[in-house]
């Protein structure tokens, strides 16, 4: 999964989609301790995936902080008359 798929992404279809790794990653971790599944690398790339879901929301959380802080400056100092 590329970061620019997922920076188009809503917030909501990301935590989704987080969710959906999270348990995937959980279901591959007991694949390996039961010796089911020889291929460690899906495990590794689903953490990575995981980091790259992460990274984008917080990024949109910042975004939207910042956002909302300058509407604010804006307001307060509209507002004020000398």
């Amino acid at each position: 999964m590329k970061i620019k798929e997922l920076r188009q992404l809503s917030v909501a279809d990301l935590n989704k989609k987080l969710a959906e790794l999270r348990d995937k990653t959980r279901q591959l971790r007991f694949s390996i301790a039961n010796n089911q599944l020889s291929h460690v690398r899906n495990l590794r790339q689903n953490k990575h995936d995981i980091a790259r879901i992460l990274t984008v929301l917080n990024e949109k959380r910042e975004a939207a902080e910042l956002e909302a802080a300058q509407t604010k400056d804006k307001s307060a100092k509209g507002g004020v008359n000398k």
